[in-house]
């Protein structure tokens, strides 16, 4: 039976809500990409779809849908059971924090740790956010660290690196939204290749960090996502050695390299015993983020 022939029942908000959440579930859907669960997903896409605000769902629960907007609806919710995409690239819309960002399939949906640590300027670790000067956010994707870096740092000039010509295309865009072209300068480069002679206060990275045997057994919402900004080698450490390797060159004394690896704490500390990882708490976990200043290096 195809359930979405069977829809004329359903009238209200919470109506929808309840069908996209049974179907959801129903579908063994996979999610991660700024929901972790059907309800919160459901939700999302059913008050991005209404025009609604997108964290006040009470006010609207018992209002009815017109027909077109049933139709909008449905729509949506069929869209993300059949194509298993994540809900971002069905609402070009990625939020961190209160920052919300245009995404599409040519860059990763936003999610990283590290943005966390930019609303908070780094701290302690930056005693001044007003004197940095020169940030590099590398493997900027969307370009979302660099706008936050940017933002959270405010007269620090900022280099937005990619390997990518597609995602910097997506990074020209949220740059632009943020009126942030004077002072996010966009590079085409494989890590460090075209950088030589820059120098920075802070070096940001969220690089590819998936191991193989994982990549092997990513749900379809993952799979979505450009396969280089996912898999990085057998252990998934491939772009961390080369930023480890390189980085110090690349960093003024003193300067912070703050680095996201997932879940490979473990395999980075055996493979470096001898560097001394300061590990950043987040609210999500103290397991995803290192730093080290240029003296560590």
């Amino acid at each position: 039976m195809n359930h979405f022939d069977d829809t004329e029942s359903l009238i209200t908000v919470r109506d929808w809500l309840r069908f996209a959440v049974s179907r959801f579930n129903e579908a063994k859907l996979s999610f991660g990409h700024g929901s972790d669960n059907a309800f919160d997903e459901a939700a999302y896409l059913i008050l991005h779809t209404l025009h609604l605000p997108l964290d006040r769902l009470d006010p609207f629960l018992d209002a009815s849908l017109t027909h077109g907007e049933s139709e909008q609806v449905q729509a949506m919710i069929e869209r993300r059971v059949r194509e298993r995409l994540p809900a971002a690239y069905l609402t070009h819309q990625a939020w961190l924090g209160e920052h919300p960002f245009y995404v599409d399939e040519r860059v990763i949906v936003p999610r990283s740790h590290i943005a966390e640590l930019l609303h908070e300027q780094l701290a302690p670790w930056i005693e001044s956010p007003d004197e940095v000067a020169s940030v590099l956010d590398m493997c900027t994707g969307s370009g979302c660290l660099a706008i936050l870096a940017a933002l959270n740092f405010p007269h620090a000039q900022v280099d937005a690196v990619d390997l990518s010509k597609d995602a910097l295309e997506v990074a020209d865009r949220n740059i632009a939204d943020y009126g942030l072209d004077d002072r996010i300068e966009r590079i085409e480069s494989d890590l460090f290749a075209a950088l030589d002679g820059r120098t920075y206060d802070v070096i940001l990275s969220n690089p590819p960090y998936v191991n193989a045997e994982s990549v092997a057994t990513l749900p379809p919402e993952y799979l979505a996502e450009p396969a280089l900004a996912l898999g990085s080698g057998e252990d998934g450490l491939d772009a961390t050695r080369e930023i480890l390797s390189q980085a110090k060159a690349h960093l003024n004394p003193g300067g912070l390299l703050v680095v996201e690896i997932g879940h490979n704490r473990d395999v980075l500390e055996a493979a470096y015993p001898n560097l001394p990882f300061t590990w950043l708490d987040t609210e999500s976990g103290d397991q995803f983020v290192f730093m080290l200043r240029r003296e560590d290096l």
